[in-house]
C-alpha cells in the first residue's frame, strides 16, 4: 500500500448563492455567505484520505486565524501537515464563490500564501518511494509543481497532475504525468499547446469520462439532488490518486473516482462539514 503526498493550494473559500450569474457591468444579490475550507490542494487531500490511504499535504498558509483553523482540521482528518508551511507576511489563500440556482459555479482565486511555495515544498516529495502517488494541480507555483514533478518520478513515484486551473507546463512534465487530469475544455488547451500526454484522462461532468481512448459513464445524480459542482472534480481526483496508491487497477481506480465525484455535487462546498 503506498501513499498520496499531495502539493497544492489551501484557500479559504467564501461562498454565496445568486439565482443567476451576473453579466459585464451587472451587480446582482447574493443570499447569505458561509466561510469553507477549500484550495484545490487541500480538496483533493481530503478526498483521498476519506478513501482510506495515508495522505501528507504540502502548502502554506498565512499567519492568520484562517491559516491556523485549516491546519486543526487537517490533522484532525488524519492527514499530516508537518509540510504545511505558515508564512508571515501572507494571507491565507481566498476564493470568492458565487453558486447559482442551477448549482453552476464561479470562482475568484486570490493565491495569498500559496504564491509562496518554494524549494522547501519540493523537498518533501524526497521521503516518497515507488508505490507513492504525488498529485499536483497549478494553483500555486507553476515552477515548484515542475520540480516536485521530475524530482518524483527521478525517484520512481507515480505523478498525476491535474492540470488545472489551465497552464502550460514544459512537455517532459506533461510526459511524466500517469494521468494527466483535465477537463474537457483544458483538453482542448493543452491539445492546442502542442503537448501529448502519454496518459491523459478527460472528464466530461454528467457525460463520464475518457482515459486513453477508454470511456465511462458517470455516475447517475438526480437534478434536485445537485446542490454544489465546485468541489466534484477535486473529489474525482483525490479519489483517483488514492485508489491508484492502493494498487488499484484503472478500471477500479475510476469507479472509485466517479463516485466521489457524484458525491461531492450532492453537498455544498469542497469538502463534506466544510465549515471553517
Amino acid at each position: 500500500m503506498g501513499r498520496v503526498l499531495v502539493l497544492g493550494s489551501l484557500n479559504v473559500d467564501l461562498v454565496t448563492s445568486v439565482e443567476r450569474h451576473p453579466r459585464p457591468g451587472e451587480t446582482v444579490l447574493g443570499d447569505g455567505l458561509s466561510r469553507l475550507a477549500g484550495g484545490k490542494g487541500a480538496n483533493q487531500a481530503v478526498a483521498a484520505r476519506a478513501a482510506g490511504v495515508e495522505v501528507t499535504m504540502v502548502g502554506c498558509v498565512g499567519a492568520d486565524a484562517g491559516g491556523a483553523a485549516y491546519r486543526k482540521r487537517l490533522a484532525g482528518r488524519g492527514i499530516d501537515v508537518a509540510h504545511v508551511r505558515t508564512v508571515s507576511g501572507e494571507p491565507t489563500g481566498t476564493a470568492l464563490i458565487a453558486v447559482s440556482d442551477d448549482a453552476e459555479n464561479a470562482i475568484i482565486v486570490v493565491p495569498g500564501a500559496n504564491a509562496a511555495l518554494d524549494d522547501r515544498e519540493v523537498e518533501a516529495v524526497e521521503s516518497l518511494t515507488v508505490g507513492d502517488v504525488l498529485l499536483l494541480q497549478l494553483e500555486v507555483p507553476l515552477p515548484v509543481v515542475c520540480r516536485a514533478a521530475r524530482r518524483a518520478a527521478a525517484r520512481g513515484v507515480r505523478v498525476v497532475i491535474n492540470i488545472a486551473p489551465y497552464a502550460a507546463l514544459p512537455a517532459d512534465v506533461i510526459a511524466l504525468a500517469d494521468p494527466v487530469i483535465a477537463n474537457e475544455h483544458e483538453a482542448v488547451a493543452l491539445a492546442e499547446s502542442g503537448a501529448v500526454p502519454g496518459s491523459l484522462l478527460v472528464t466530461y461532468g454528467a457525460n463520464g469520462t475518457s482515459w486513453n481512448g477508454r470511456t465511462w459513464s458517470a455516475h447517475s445524480v438526480p437534478r434536485h439532488q445537485v446542490l454544489d459542482t465546485t468541489g466534484a472534480g477535486d473529489a474525482f481526483c483525490g479519489a483517483l490518486a488514492a485508489a491508484l496508491a492502493l494498487g488499484h487497477d484503472e478500471s477500479h481506480a475510476m469507479d472509485a473516482a466517479l463516485a466521489a465525484g457524484a458525491s461531492a455535487v450532492r453537498r455544498v462546498g469542497a469538502q463534506a462539514d466544510p465549515e471553517l
